[in-house]
């Protein structure tokens, strides 16, 4: 799956389960710019994974600190 597919995804997401109403971009940070406590990213990480229909494990999302870093590890999970 192409990057920018995994973005609208991961936008799409944002949208629709943490009314996220600006744009996403890679270099936007989770929880600076996306404003998301413990709680909200968890929301996120659950509905990216029925979303693009991976497990991300928690190793993966204590490093996961960018947009980018989530495309980059969305990316990974798609191509196993």
């Amino acid at each position: 799956m192409s990057e920018s597919k995994i973005l609208d995804g991961i936008a799409q997401v944002a949208r629709q389960h943490l009314e996220w109403q600006g744009p996403i971009e890679r270099r936007m940070r989770l929880v600076e710019d996306l404003e998301l406590d413990s709680m909200r990213l968890f929301t996120l990480a659950a509905e990216l994974e029925n979303h693009f229909r991976i497990h991300l494990y928690e190793e993966d999302e204590m490093t996961l600190e960018t947009v980018g870093d989530l495309v980059d590890a969305i990316g990974r999970k798609l191509a196993d």
